[in-house]
Parts: C-alpha cells; structure tokens; sequence
C-alpha cells in the first residue's frame, strides 16, 4: 500500500493486473485507496498474489481446521487441496487442536494461494492448557502468536478489533437471542469481562498495525458481533462494530496497512443489501469479506446453499469476498465431500455475481456452454462446467440412444430444431437486419 500511495509499481500488482484483467495503473490507485488489497506476506516467496476488492472478480475462501472431537491434521490439509481444486481463491486454517504450530505450518507449505488464519484462537487455547482458562491468556500472549503466524508465511488474518468493553458491558445487560456466536469474539468478551480490562486488539491497534506492516500482513477485521441467527439481524450491536470498524479501518490506511471488514453472518434477504452499502459506507469502501450470509435459520445441512443465496445477492451489493459454508454448518466438522460441495456452490454465486459486474467479459464460459448446449456436445459441456466430474456422472447415468440426454430422448428441442429448422437464405436485394 505504501508503494502505491507513492506511485510505485510492484511485481504483485502487475500480476494481479493480468490476472484480472484490469489496468494496472487503476489498480495501484485502489490499492493507494484501500478499496482494493493484495493477499501476500512479504515472507512467503512461492505464493500467488490474490487481489480482493473494487473492480475485481469476487473471491471465495475455505475454511479447513481440526477440532478437539475431530483431530487429523493431514486430513484438513486434504481439505485444503480439495478446495483449491474446485476453485477457492484462499482457505483459512481456524485449527483448535493437535499441534497448531505445525498443521498451520503444513498448509503453508501444501498451498499455493494465500492462507489466513485467526490467532486468538491459539493464544486463548494454549493459555488454557498452561494457566488453565482462556481468561488467563495475557496482551503479550495474544500479540505474539499474531507476530508467530505472520513470521510464518500466513498472508492475512482475521482481528476481533472492533468489540469493545463497552458493548460487551451493555450486552450482559441487554442480551440477544444467539449472543456472540463468533468464538474469536467469545474469547475476547470473556477475557474483558473477567480481566475488567478493554479489548488488547482495539487499545493497541497501533501496535497491531507495526506487527502488520513489518510483514505486509492483510488484517481482517472481524465481525466479532455478527448477528447468529436472523432476529438478530442488523441490530445495535452489529452497527455499533461496524461503526468502531469504520474508524479503525482508516487508522489503518493512514498507516498503509491494507485491510478488509468481515460482514454479517444471519441476515434476510430484505435487509442483505442495506448491510452491504451501510458497510461500504463506513467503511469507506474498504473490500468486504462475508460470511454467507445466511438468509435463513431453519436449514441445518443445506446451510451451503444457504450462503450461496445470500453471498449472490450480497455481491451483486458489493461484497468482495465471499466465505463458503458447508451442509455441516452447525452440525459438524465438514468432510472432504463436504468442502468440496461447499467451494462448488460459493464458487456458482460468485461467477453469477461477477457476469453482473463484468457482463460479456465474465460470462464468456457461459456462452460457450449455451453453444455446446446447442451442438449437443456433450464432451465440450462436461470440459465447461464447474464441476466436470459431476457433470459427467449425472449425464451418464442413463445413456440416451439418442445422442440427447435422457430427459427429452428424441424429443430433444436442439435435435428437433437441427432436423426441421433451416437457416434462411438472405436475398441480395432485400437483407433482414
């Protein structure tokens, strides 16, 4: 950000540049801005550079992670794979057990696209282990774990910066239906209520940002408020985060520390993108990171589905980036198949969201796949879908005699059309236009 600001360009920008087909000159200055970032820690040489923001195409990220009840790090690194196999653009390692220092560490190395993690998870889990509470987890424990994943490679991470004692205080008095259903938020409520102490995040924000700066670390600031269920949804809580989050982003600019905002979790569908501008807003345009959103509560298994709905609707507002959900959200640790499907459906409402934002230039594979439609080439439709070996299972299970599918037969439209419909000859002296 600060090469930006003074004119410089750098190897990153001129590869994201490419890669999304922007000029390279309107990048840097949204760069300059804030309203676009670049994912890549300054230690972590064979990592592709990932810009998120305005002006380019919408992004999706995985999380992966082991947990007490399900612990197998090779697994998750697995995981890992299979998400950038169907298109994420990042995955996030939100680990809580085993060895955190190497499963993070394994990611690192398996992945090739920016990795982000959120290390108060670490400091409150290994403070518990040592000292026997996460309350007990001290202001050095928390910002030395945040240097410890940056001197490790990871390229962004996610920050409760925006909570504060205040809120938490005000809560307790006034609680909501799901509460804080963030755990990063969680941890931090219960440290300031049981230290009597503000948020070490937000009181040493400047401190926070040197650690970021001296690795050009992406700081995302989450949503440690996030509403968890839709009565929740756009309440005084959530403002008032995002409201600290507006200030904080632009004490962050003014440091060149390159930063997005989390977004909320359960919203409906009416009040999706009033939540998108008000954040814009704010947050002065800042690249949005959302969770779904979820647009309803009832859907445990299909919660994937869920947040494509809201992720579609939420970039065609403006979102940037968009974090998957799986049919496991809130029932269980996802599997492989799991994430996977996850990516695929994510992956489907941020292509829909771009061909609003791009039109022709983003919808090119789509005119592709009406054409091969037509032509009944099925090889060319598999080879265009975003899931080919899906796309090939379903077509194959009931071979058509008819070199159709096995819905219509022989009563193919295309192959009625191919049959009957010729293409009219246009007279030299009177054209159709």
């Amino acid at each position: 950000m600060e090469y930006a600001k003074r004119g410089v360009v750098t190897d990153e920008m001129r590869f994201v540049a490419e890669n999304e087909g922007v000029g390279l000159n309107d990048l840097r200055q949204r760069i300059a801005r804030g309203t676009a970032i670049i994912t890549k820690n300054i230690v972590r040489a064979d990592v592709q550079a990932m810009g998120i923001g305005e002006g380019l195409r919408t992004k999706v990220n995985a999380n992966i992670g082991t947990s007490p009840d399900v612990c197998d790090p090779q697994l998750e690194v697995e995981k890992a794979l299979v998400a950038i196999k169907y298109g994420a653009d990042t995955v996030m390692d939100l680990s809580t057990a085993g060895t955190l220092d190497q499963i993070r560490r394994a990611v690192l190395k398996a992945v090739r696209v920016p990795v982000g993690t959120v290390p108060i998870y670490q400091a409150a889990i290994e403070a518990a282990k040592k000292r026997g509470a996460i309350v007990d987890m001290t202001e050095d424990d928390i910002f030395n774990t945040i240097e410890k994943h940056a001197r490790d490679g990871v390229d962004f991470t996610t920050v409760h910066v925006g909570i504060t004692k205040k809120v938490v205080e005000h809560m307790r008095e006034h609680p909501r239906v799901t509460g804080i259903v963030s755990r990063g938020g969680t941890f931090l409520a219960a440290w300031m209520l049981h230290n009597d102490k503000e948020n070490p995040l937000y009181s040493n924000f400047d401190y926070l940002l040197e650690l970021a700066k001296k690795y050009d670390l992406g700081l995302s600031l989450g949503d440690a408020l996030r509403p968890g269920c839709i009565a929740d949804a756009t309440d005084e809580y959530q403002v008032q985060e995002l409201l600290t989050l507006g200030d904080l982003v632009e004490r962050a600019r003014k440091a060149c520390v390159q930063t997005m905002v989390e977004g909320p979790g359960h919203i409906p569908l009416d009040q999706v993108i009033a939540n998108i501008q008000l954040e814009k807003a704010v947050c002065k345009n800042a690249p949005f990171y959302v969770l779904g959103p979820l647009v309803t509560d009832i859907a445990p298994g299909y919660d994937h589905i869920v947040g494509a709905i809201g992720g579609a609707l939420a970039g065609m507002a403006g979102a940037d980036f968009l974090c998957y959900l799986t049919g496991a959200e809130h029932l269980g640790l996802p599997t492989i198949a799991d994430v996977a499907e996850g990516v695929i459906v994510t992956k489907i409402a941020a292509h829909a969201v771009d061909i609003v934002k791009f039109g022709a230039k983003a919808a090119q594979r789509d005119r592709l796949m009406a054409e091969a439609r037509a032509n009944l080439d099925w090889l060319k439709q598999v080879k265009l879908a975003i899931n080919p070996e899906k796309a090939k299972e379903v077509h194959n299970r009931a071979q058509s005699k008819f070199g159709t599918c096995s819905m219509c037969g022989e009563w193919c439209v295309f192959k009625i059309l191919a049959s009957y419909l010729k293409q009219p000859k246009i007279s030299k002296r009177k054209q159709c236009i």
